[in-house]
């Protein structure tokens, strides 16, 4: 005859691992709704900043540019900013001298160069009177200032 002990210990890890196996089972189906809800998000979160950037690029491109229109003191103007940059670097100038020069600080003529931001009209044309002198002219200029 088996001993009862023996039989008693196999009968209780047979039910033991049926329990571990249902427990299991529920752990592994929450853990794939669980998988499927970060997925879920992060496809949502992906498609927010894409739509992000669209909406950001599209206020950029729609927000007003100094069209070329005829004023009471002079010819339209337009504003490059690697014309800006290369202009300062022809002079051998500072941005900070460069804006004593245009009226403005050496950040914003940075700020202009790197594209993050444009002149007022007001300073489109000081800007073109600026380009039109010469390294000599410049140089007069910024020693009576």
């Amino acid at each position: 005859m088996p001993n009862i002990a023996s039989i008693l210990k196999v009968e209780i890890a047979r039910v033991a691992r049926k329990e571990v196996r249902a427990e299991i089972e529920t752990l592994k189906k929450s853990s794939i709704f669980h998988r499927s809800s970060i997925a879920a998000l992060r496809r949502q979160v992906s498609e927010l900043e894409k739509e992000l950037r669209r909406v950001t690029q599209g206020a950029v491109r729609r927000r007003p540019v100094d069209a070329p229109e005829a004023s009471e003191s002079g010819p339209a103007r337009r504003f490059s900013a690697t014309r800006l940059a290369g202009h300062r670097e022809k002079l051998e100038l500072s941005a900070a001298a460069y804006g004593q020069l245009v009226g403005v600080s050496g950040q914003t003529i940075y700020n202009w160069e790197q594209g993050k931001g444009r002149p007022k009209p007001e300073q489109l044309q000081n800007l073109a009177s600026v380009r039109a002198l010469g390294k000599r002219e410049v140089a007069e200029l910024l020693r009576t200032k």
